[in-house]
């Protein structure tokens, strides 16, 4: 997959202090066309970033709230077309700009418009043409942008040994935006584009204010079980507002804490009617709990079926079943186990809670 670079546009952006929002400036340094490109540095630093970022897999539900790599569509409001978002616009003049001042204009506007986002830090960017030609008669935009390192020295000769590099840039955690997204080679999708960032980061998606994401496949889920909830808090509490009203409060507590503990409001047969909605829809959907200070990681599937919950007076039990038990590296004397009957464990269990009780 090559692309040829039409125009790319370079740009330093220092921030006084890193911090002080009040210190930020841009400076345009050049403007190649795609020979001068080819004949420059910049060809062999970029090398095969173009590449790489079209390449890049991005999900529209993605399986993490934050993922460093994202599809967003365009808003726009009902019966309106593309051309009324003003993010659009700035990719599209860019597209279109037919003399390399014009090109330099638009890119010095999609600059400035970052510029305005909060928390930005200083480094190069790129704002490139390029095309796709044994695909596409359509050139991509390409943005993309290398932060300052720090402490940065090159080792120069015997004499010197080091000299400091004052602005050193790197590719290898280059920021990027491409747009038209292209889901697949062949195709184009021009009300999406594809944003790539720390997933701890919000630059691009504070730059671009009227560009929307799709929910993640947690925050999916987690609508999908409130409806469940509060569909059951309606049926419990039809006559009783005023209970309704404070359950639905502690279950909206409950849904929104990062440490969440066993509720035991809904019986076996519930869990599992609700359970069967969301396997339905996602087979492979995982469950994580945590009982003391063991991990037990499933498939939600496996609930009822080969991972059961159970309690004994105050404690809980997990019991888990397979035909095959295997271990990791690191021979341990258990596993020269020959196991006891399930019955026998629960006497044992039973006995220690009596006497921890008594």
């Amino acid at each position: 997959m090559k692309f040829d670079i039409e125009c790319i546009s370079f740009f330093v952006i220092q921030i006084e202090g890193e911090e002080e929002q009040g210190g930020k400036r841009y400076k345009h340094y050049q403007t190649l066309d795609g020979d001068d490109y080819a004949d420059s540095e910049l060809s062999s630093f970029l090398g095969g970033e173009f590449s790489k970022i079209a390449k890049r897999h991005a999900e529209r539900n993605p399986k993490a709230e934050q993922v460093p790599t994202k599809i967003g569509r365009f808003a726009v409001e009902p019966g309106y077309d593309l051309d009324s978002n003003p993010n659009y616009n700035l990719f599209a003049r860019l597209r279109m700009a037919d003399t390399m001042d014009t090109y330099v204009e638009h890119a010095e506007a999609l600059v400035q418009a970052y510029m305005d986002t909060s928390a930005i830090r200083g480094g190069a960017m790129f704002v490139a043409r390029a095309k796709l030609s044994q695909l596409f008669d359509e050139p991509f935009i390409f943005v993309l942008k290398c932060d300052f390192e720090q402490k940065i020295a090159r080792i120069t000769d015997e004499r010197s040994l080091l000299n400091k590099v004052e602005m050193a840039i790197n590719a290898k955690n280059m920021k990027s935006i491409m747009y038209p997204h292209m889901p697949e080679e062949g195709m184009l999708e021009p009300w999406e584009l594809k944003i790539h960032q720390s997933s701890h980061a919000r630059y691009f998606e504070d730059f671009l204010k009227y560009v929307e994401y799709e929910k993640s496949q947690p925050e999916i889920l987690n609508e999908q079980v409130l409806g469940f909830v509060h569909q059951y808090i309606e049926q419990v509490y039809e006559d009783n507002e005023e209970a309704r009203e404070k359950e639905t409060q502690e279950m909206e507590v409950w849904a929104y804490s990062e440490k969440r503990e066993l509720q035991e409001k809904w019986s076996h047969e519930q869990v599992m009617e609700a359970s069967s909605v969301l396997v339905e829809q996602q087979p492979e959907l995982e469950m994580k709990l945590k009982l003391g200070n063991m991990t037990v990681r499933a498939l939600l599937a496996d609930f009822g079926d080969r991972l059961h919950i159970a309690k004994l007076g105050d404690r809980y039990v997990v019991v888990l079943e397979g035909e095959g038990l295997m271990f990791d590296k690191g021979i341990l004397p258990v596993e020269l186990l020959q196991p006891e009957p399930l019955e026998q464990i629960v006497d044992r269990i039973k006995s220690k809670a009596e006497e921890e009780a008594g």
